[in-house]
């Protein structure tokens, strides 16, 4: 017997030498009975479970073979964890799961699963996690509190049983054949009528299309190995490192959302098709999500356990159900022992339950009872499955130079493979050599199916690369502002007017920044049912700078909600939300808050459609009071005048309006542009310019702006990537580009210059990402002087792009950059001393025509 289990070779010889092993059974039994006496599951259900598992393994083998020849890309795999098998079989396959990167064996299930080929089990009846049947019960459980360990006696499902001894009668099991269940719920040997490629064999295409980064393979179309399918309801995760876990909360909330009230998004045109529900679930869906121990300790973890806690003290439901795969490492650092366990158990507000992955029977059951207990309650639980190792953290990973020998074995020892295997065989369902036959049949179709993908193409130039990133459809999005102000001038218009009592923003005079910010967020609501408006502070109080008062008032607790402390949690939710068929609108109260929550913007938001090939798609409007200028208070918390992480971000669209007749049809090209091509925004909205009302001398009024009546949206619409121009003097001696609070104080540099006869362009340019390049190489050219005004850092800062920008296309003229000081923003006056003045604008204008 092998000891040292760190290769392919040594898994694979140990598993066949335990197979031999194994023996024949005493007795013959037929598949539809329990392996053991009260076992919630059937032999049927076993042997799938197994063939399962055994695919997930062989994966993982085949993955470190392509790597050998370097054809192979990714060699993390799911050896030790196919207890979690046991796991998709108590669930159903349209309960969305967001999978681990060691959950290969779940993920075959789940195939089986759609396809119709996993068996149900005592004459078709619903895996255990399926519940009583009906719909969910809102009432609070046995006791109030959903703290406490395993499930309650009333959520366990009863066993399948069956009478006969089946000795005579019993089914034998051919190697390579399937198991799949006739229309009177009888086991039957053989694929399914009219399959040609058993689902297992479909799910492990998949797979081997991902490490070898085929264009074919069928979510991330090379872009990355991610386990995912839209028909599957399968959302792809990418590292895994707990950052789905906030989102995972937030489809939950709009899971149950959806089912109370209805609403989503809407398809199609407003002529043919009104509102759809949104959600691509049934209403009595539960959400999982599945995770490794080692994550349990990072931060977007604790967020997620926190919020759903939190949301559960206040009486929200939230289906979710945790999997917490607990294999004891993270790559090599050792989880201390005992320490899972206690931190899970102590989560307030989650339900905890905890199973032996490598006790296929035990997982199945308390699997099931989770299941049935989150789906019941619509309250969150964890399941804590206990799992093992076998080979390193990855291809790389020589596990050799921090486990002992007998530490190897003794996890090699629960290899929930052999138990599975001994099942079948103790409960007379199949012999040792059996299952070996089986484990070779499989092995070669897998090594099949690995040679066709070597050949199928790769994704060949940057625009196959970057297609799905964020697509972009300018007319499709104009469109849909044309659609919403028929609407609201046509059949939304009596809702519209109670909604205003009476008195339309268009009717109300020259409106400020926040209040057109206001008025367009209601507009949006009327026209998007499965729209909502949250973040901290935004309901009762109506934001710290009055932007969302009222909301709440006309449209209910519902849809404008406070919420907790914390940026992470508030943007898991609204990307839980997008991919549940919301249309989310956050507020991240300031931009320094959102720097501790940028990943849900950087690697779960933007990367959604990327690597799921534009299948699923998280819409989201994020809006964010930002940078500086505020008077009398502040300092760097209040004043971050830092955008370059966002720009950084593929896909994500940076939207930065200052004038307030900007402000409206910006924000609805944002919600349609997230509602139409799934488009991730941040809305940045300059503090500063909220509550100014004039422009170059007290009393003016010339910042104001009026807010366009319906008829009028599709005229003043503003598309993505466009900048605007205002012409001051002759407009001919300089170009000053700018954006956000430079526009004011650009225009009133303007102004100063002008009396001294130097014409100037002043060019807005409204959206930092995309910019709009080509009306910044049309206008620099214009007058082949170029003053870049940047409000943020001069390192990083947005000149740097525009300067780019203007390098690129061959610009020849003169430029200049003013921008802030490389700092972060001081209390009071002495933040004159590192931002951008009036008085630099003028003089590096100045400085300009002097050349």
């Amino acid at each position: 017997m092998l000891s040292d289990v760190t290769t392919p070779q040594d898994l694979d010889d140990r598993f066949r030498e335990a197979l031999g092993a194994l023996g024949v059974p005493t007795r013959r039994r037929d598949l539809d009975e329990p392996p053991t006496e009260g076992a919630p599951l059937t032999g049927a259900q076993a042997l799938a479970l197994f063939d399962a598992q055994v695919t997930s393994r062989l994966l993982d083998l085949a993955g470190r073979w392509l790597r050998s020849f370097g054809e192979g890309f990714y060699t993390i795999g799911s050896a030790g964890h196919e207890g979690n098998a046991a796991v998709a079989a108590a669930l159903r396959p349209t309960d969305p799961a967001l999978l681990h990167y060691r959950s290969g064996a779940f993920y075959c299930v789940r195939a089986a699963q759609a396809a119709g080929s996993f068996p149900t089990g005592d004459g078709g009846a619903a895996p255990p996690g399926a519940g009583a049947g009906g719909q969910p019960d809102d009432a609070d459980p046995p006791g109030g509190q959903p703290d406490g360990e395993v499930g309650s006696t009333d959520a366990r499902p009863d066993a399948a049983t069956s009478e006969g001894d089946g000795a005579a009668e019993a089914t034998a099991v051919p190697p390579g054949a399937g198991v799949a269940v006739d229309a009177t719920g009888e086991a039957v040997v053989g694929a399914p009528a009219g399959v040609t490629e058993d689902a297992h064999a479909e799910a492990a295409r998949d797979v081997l299309r991902g490490m070898v980064a085929s264009a074919r393979e069928p979510i991330a179309g090379g872009r990355h190995k991610v386990f995912g399918r839209a028909d599957l309801a399968v959302i792809p995760t990418t590292s895994t490192i707990a950052s789905h876990l906030p989102r995972a909360v937030g489809m939950g909330l709009a899971l149950e959302r959806l089912r109370r009230v209805g609403g989503g998004r809407r398809v199609g045109s407003a002529a043919s098709t009104g509102e759809a529900t949104g959600s691509p679930w049934p209403p009595d869906a539960i959400v999982v999500c599945s995770f490794g121990d080692a994550s349990v300790n990072h931060a977007s973890a604790t967020a997620a356990f926190n919020t759903a806690g939190w949301y559960d003290h206040t009486g929200l439901r939230i289906p979710v159900l945790f999997v917490c795969e607990d294999n004891g490492l993270g790559i090599s650092v050792r989880s201390p022992k005992g320490w899972v366990a206690a931190t899970l158990r102590a989560k307030p507000g989650i339900r905890y339950f905890a199973a032996d992955g490598s006790d296929p029977v035990e997982a199945y059951r308390v699997a099931g009872e989770a299941a049935a207990w989150v789906r019941r309650y619509r309250r969150p639980a964890v399941l804590h499955l206990s799992t093992v190792r076998l080979m390193g953290h990855a291809g790389a990973d020589a596990e050799t130079a921090y486990r002992s020998p007998a530490e190897i074995a003794a996890d090699a020892a629960r290899d929930p493979l052999l138990a599975t295997a001994r099942l079948l065989v103790e409960g007379g369902f199949a012999t040792g050599e059996e299952l070996l036959a089986r484990y070779d049949e499989r092995g070669w179709q897998i090594r099949r199916v690995a040679e066709e993908v070597l050949d199928e193409p790769k994704l060949a130039s940057p625009a196959e690369v970057v297609a799905a990133l964020a697509p972009r459809r300018p007319v499709r999005i104009s469109r849909a502002v044309g659609d919403a102000a028929a609407r609201a001038a046509g059949p939304n218009a009596g809702a519209r007017g109670e909604a205003f009592g009476g008195k339309p923003p268009e009717l109300a005079g020259p409106l400020t920044l926040a209040q057109n910010i206001n008025a367009a967020l209601a507009d949006g609501m009327l026209d998007h049912p499965g729209m909502a408006v949250f973040g901290e502070d935004v309901a009762a109080k109506g934001g710290v700078y009055g932007v969302t008062k009222g909301l709440r008032d006309r449209f209910g607790a519902a849809r404008v909600f406070d919420t907790l402390l914390d940026e992470t949690s508030i943007l898991g939710l609204g990307l839980g939300a997008g991919v549940a068929g919301m249309l989310p609108v956050p507020e991240i109260q300031y931009l320094a808050y959102l720097h501790n929550a940028e990943d849900q913007l950087r690697g779960e938001a933007a990367t959604m459609q990327f690597f799921s090939g534009g299948a699923f798609r998280n819409p989201m409007v994020v809006r964010v009071a930002g940078l500086a200028y505020q008077e009398g208070f502040g300092g760097h918390f209040h004043n971050d005048n830092s955008v370059a992480v966002l720009r950084d971000v593929p896909g994500l669209v940076i939207a930065v309006p200052a004038r307030p007749d900007d402000a409206a049809p910006m924000l609805r090209t944002c919600l349609a542009a997230a509602a139409v091509d799934g488009i991730v925004c941040v809305f940045l909205e300059p503090i500063a310019l909220y509550h100014t009302r004039d422009l170059y001398a007290d009393g003016d009024g010339e910042w104001l702006g009026e807010y366009a009546e319906p008829g009028g949206w599709a005229a003043g619409h503003v598309p993505i990537g466009r900048a605007r121009v205002y012409g001051v003097g002759s407009a001919e001696d300089v170009t000053i580009i700018t954006f956000g609070n430079g526009v004011r104080m650009s225009l009133r540099a303007a102004a100063a210059l002008a009396d001294d006869g130097i014409g100037s362009r002043v060019v807005d340019l409204r959206w930092l990402a995309p910019l709009p390049v080509a009306d910044i190489i049309r206008e620099a050219s214009a007058t082949g002087r170029v003053l870049v005004v940047d409000e943020t850092r001069r390192s990083g800062g947005v000149g740097e792009g525009v300067i780019a920008a203007l390098v690129d296309a061959g610009y020849v003229g003169a430029a200049r950059r003013v921008a802030g000081v490389d700092s972060f923003v001081p209390l009071g006056p002495a933040a004159r001393q590192v931002l951008v003045s009036e008085e630099a604008i003028t003089q590096g204008a100045r400085t300009l025509l002097a050349r």
